[in-house]
């Protein structure tokens, strides 16, 4: 028999099976557009984070007393963070600005809505330090001198990717903190700010869940001291990095924390790539399952086509014949079942995308999956190369069966 013959038989046995190849070939189209989507969101996340970090400034090191991990931060600091600490590290060569920050923990009250937020103490201009390419909402003003103008971020304006926002342009907020006097006594304390502006979403967390208000405020409101949380720490390049954080280690040991972006980066780096080796992981075992739909599939077309077996082979069909036929479907099954489930991947995929936003990131970005030739040909070739392996013990079963064996079954 000639290619076009076994093409055409091949073809035609699956039509007489219609259900049962449409079953199989959906177990291929699952396992296909699964890695598809996964694929897709994964690097439409990756793409995502990075336009987000590519916003903030790599020349920044953020400065925290005692050692501080992706995991925890020591609340045992052995060292305080005061305006002699600001100035030593001003002091460096390599240092262009230390900007100091007071944080918090507040309830904030908002249209009859109470939420437990995060605040800055700082120079609000000094929000563009960290994030170059900030933005404001239309109508947004920085008051750096105006005791009462508080900034807020974009996900405490979105609550949990709210599609309307609790805190308007020029609203009165209520700001409540709670702390422990000397005495041990709980107390609180409730200051009123007007919003002077609303932050778009930045990149940076810290940023986009909290509110910002004037650093001398931030001292007595939030019982400081004049004990800073957290310094930034600006430099003339990125490439003084390294070279800083020594000078840092050299100064304070490891009484301090010290991040970058460049760290950051990396920890994103190697969450992705372990994220997306797990992921693979999950489709190619979504795949195998449906191999082995196709070799139950053609183990039972081998059964019940052995007395159609032994005629062809009766009439003079080869063993490589029978063999290229038998593996001629599973051929059309992988490439029936791969090419759809990329259609489906991808559709399914955009549709995926605009449900999915990521936490902390507010309500206005979706993650747009990014379908990468390589990775699509990659998922093809797979599900075919797949199939054909699937169909190769069913096709040589065929091949060996003897005519008279097979032509004296009922």
């Amino acid at each position: 028999m000639n290619p076009k013959e076994i093409l055409l038989l091949s073809f035609s046995a699956l039509n007489e099976r219609k259900i049962r190849t449409l079953l199989t070939v959906l177990m291929v189209v699952v396992g296909s557009s699964l890695m598809i989507v996964l694929n897709g969101l994964s690097a439409g996340q990756t793409q995502f984070i990075e336009d987000q970090l590519n916003q903030l400034a790599d020349n920044v090191l953020t400065v925290t007393p005692g050692q501080r991990s992706f995991r925890s931060v020591d609340t045992t600091p052995s060292i305080v963070f005061n305006s002699a600490v600001v100035n030593k590290i001003n002091s460096l060569s390599s240092v262009v600005d230390v900007i100091p920050r007071y944080s918090g923990t507040v309830d904030l009250n908002s249209q009859a809505r109470v939420l437990r937020t995060s605040v800055l103490a700082m120079n609000p201009d000094d929000v563009y330090v960290s994030v170059p390419g900030l933005e404001m909402e239309a109508g947004s003003v920085i008051k750096r001198n105006d005791p009462s103008a508080i900034l807020v971020g974009q996900s405490v304006a979105y609550p949990d990717g709210a599609s309307f926002p609790i805190v308007t342009l020029g609203q009165s907020l209520k700001l409540t903190f709670r702390y422990v006097d000397t005495e041990g006594e709980q107390q609180e304390d409730s200051r009123t700010f007007v919003v002077s502006g609303i932050l778009k979403e930045s990149g940076d967390r810290t940023l986009d869940r909290s509110v910002i208000i004037n650093e001398n405020v931030g001292n007595t409101f939030l019982k400081k001291s004049g004990k800073f949380d957290s310094l930034l720490v600006s430099l003339q390049s990125s490439e003084l990095i390294s070279q800083t954080e020594e000078d840092l280690k050299e100064l304070f040991g490891t009484s301090i924390g010290i991040s970058s972006l460049q760290s950051r980066l990396q920890f994103r780096q190697q969450f992705t790539e372990g994220n997306n080796a797990f992921i693979q992981s999950i489709g190619v075992i979504a795949l195998v399952v449906g191999a082995v739909g196709i070799i139950t599939t053609l183990y039972t077309s081998v059964t019940e086509r052995i007395k159609e077996i032994g005629t062809m082979k009766a009439i003079g069909a080869q063993n490589r014949s029978i063999l290229l036929l038998f593996l001629m479907e599973a051929l059309l099954i992988g490439l029936l079942g791969g090419t759809a489930g990329i259609l489906v991947g991808m559709m399914s995929g955009h549709a995926l995308s605009s449900i999915l936003s990521p936490p902390g990131f507010g309500n206005t970005s979706n993650i747009v999956p990014i379908f990468h030739f390589v990775d699509t040909l990659y998922v093809w070739l797979l599900s075919v190369i797949l199939s054909i392996s699937a169909g190769i013990l069913p096709a040589w079963k065929a091949s060996t069966l003897s005519p008279l064996v097979a032509l004296r079954r009922e």
